[in-house]
């Protein structure tokens, strides 16, 4: 695609929206369409098809329904969308985006089982299994596949067949692995799985989905009826029958994610996944060498984030290493758990190895200005 004009390069260490590139940015300026005609339609029906192939799921079994938000409408959809009447869906929470999907069924009245683990480390699989086998009420298990507020990846196979050895339909958030790691829906015993254009796909902030099982969604029309605009059924339906999205889409986002999917193609799922733990591993070497320790184990890690232990002295601002680092292209972001004081690093997107060696020369120049000599002891 041509690019009039490079922008402006930043290179985001949030956990999202991710580094994009200058074709994705560039392909939203297209002529004014309206989004019923024929030419979007088929844009439409490319993304959807495309959007189950990364999974390597079956199109004979899968789909992909699309919705217009960020990644927290599409763990509404599944949430209120597939637990059936007089039915509960429980949560293997160890992390703030699990937890997210027990305060969503909260919001809906749905009963939900919390079982709540450490943000630090894996959940207890045994205490998993022995919940789903005593409450025959559980219809919906759901977990987070990789916790982007800590780092950690979740043992999603296992815990998908439980659930599956329980009658139990399995949803994984895999809002920020989809498009990073290698993913194969059925190995991974994942009937719906989530993610959202920002993320591993580098497109833009605006248009979330599932691939999810296609027999799944249909007996869900029966089930109650708790939302209008984010109801699974209804938008599967609307796009087989006319191939569009009910309400009004975001046009622009999705030329964008369009462009996101072909550049995906183009570098390759595990050209993708070996680039970012090269990143992953640029920034524990970086680390180390400011002398800055991490939370999480790193055999649990999923190559995708790191959170930082700030250091224990009244000179560490983060504030003041944040700003710093902006003002010279790099964004970092605060920690997510309460009672450590965290930031994380995140390498979700169109990133290198040499972009972690620049920002850590900023870095290390950011800690000399808070009166900080390095290495930290």
């Amino acid at each position: 695609m041509e690019v009039v004009k490079p922008v402006k390069r930043n290179v985001l260490l949030n956990p999202g929206p991710a580094t994009t590139s200058d074709a994705v940015k560039y392909a939203q300026v297209v002529p004014d369409i309206c989004p019923r005609e024929n030419e979007f339609v088929e844009v439409m029906d490319e993304v959807r098809k495309e959007l189950v192939n990364v999974v390597h799921a079956d199109p004979e079994k899968y789909t992909a329904v699309l919705f217009t938000g960020s990644g927290t409408i599409i763990q509404d959809v599944l949430v209120n969308s597939l637990v059936p009447e007089g039915k509960k869906i429980c949560v293997v929470n160890n992390g703030a985006y699990s937890s997210r999907m027990v305060e969503i069924a909260q919001y809906y009245q749905i009963p939900c089982v919390n079982l709540e683990f450490p943000t630090t480390g894996l959940p207890d699989l045994k205490v998993v299994k022995d919940a789903l086998e005593k409450d025959k009420d559980i219809a919906v298990v759901a977990t987070t596949h990789h916790e982007t507020g800590t780092g950690v990846l979740n043992p999603v196979r296992e815990i998908g067949q439980m659930a599956h050895d329980n009658g139990c339909v399995f949803v994984a958030d895999t809002i920020s692995t989809y498009g990073l790691l290698p993913i194969d829906i059925e190995k991974e015993n994942i009937d719906f799985c989530m993610s959202s254009a920002q993320k591993g796909l580098c497109g833009m902030t605006g248009v979330s989905w599932t691939v999810g099982k296609i027999d799944e969604i249909v007996k869900s029309k029966d089930y109650p009826k708790r939302s209008y605009y984010c109801n699974l059924f209804m938008q599967y339906d609307f796009f087989e029958r006319v191939g569009e999205m009910h309400f009004t889409p975001p046009v622009q986002v999705l030329y964008a994610l369009q462009q996101a999917i072909r550049e995906y193609k183009e570098e390759g799922e595990q050209a993708r996944y070996e680039r970012l733990t090269q990143c992953w591993e640029a920034i524990h070497h970086g680390l180390d060498e400011i002398g800055l320790g991490t939370v999480i184990d790193k055999d649990i890690q999923g190559h995708l984030v790191v959170t930082v232990k700030a250091p224990e002295d009244e000179r560490f601002d983060f504030f003041k290493l944040h700003d710093y680092c902006y003002e010279r292209g790099f964004t970092i972001y605060p920690g997510k758990m309460f009672g450590l004081e965290t930031f994380r690093l995140c390498n979700l997107g169109l990133i290198t190895s040499k972009d972690i060696e620049d920002f850590f020369v900023v870095a290390k120049e950011a800690f000399g200005a808070m009166g900080f000599t390095l290495p930290i002891k």
